[in-house]
């Protein structure tokens, strides 16, 4: 069983995140590369927040793929390019996790390899069998 933890030592998440995650030994692990907000036909739609759910569309099928679900995810990270993206994807991030959420981060950076482009997402994923 994964161990999602917010120790009572630190101040409580600002969001829906764990501080941290304990993976025990014999543990299948998945690392999904960063994904982008762009649709199987090539559409990347305006919004930051559409993009993060093209994301975590993208990385659900992955874990379904190694017989995982969004349950099984122990850490995001995620990239906008500006903080007006922020909420908008903390709002696809916030439908897309279970409880007790992963730990993660949230980076704002210049850019990507294309102008469009407002959000990226990278998951690593753990399930014990």
């Amino acid at each position: 069983m994964l161990d999602k933890r917010t120790p009572a030592a630190l101040p409580a998440p600002f969001a829906k995140y764990s501080h941290s995650v304990i993976v025990p030994a014999g543990t299948r692990m998945l690392f999904c590369s960063g994904q982008l907000g762009i649709d199987p036909l090539g559409a990347v739609p305006e919004g930051a927040e559409e993009q993060a759910d093209l994301c975590f569309r993208a990385i659900g099928h992955m874990l379904a793929d190694a017989g995982m679900t969004n349950a099984d995810i122990v850490r995001i990270n995620a990239f906008v390019t500006d903080r007006a993206h922020m909420a908008g994807y903390m709002a696809s991030r916030d439908r897309h996790v279970a409880a007790p959420p992963p730990a993660s981060t949230l980076m704002i950076v210049s850019g990507f390899t294309r102008p469009e482009f407002k959000v990226e997402v990278e998951i690593v994923a753990a399930r014990k069998d």
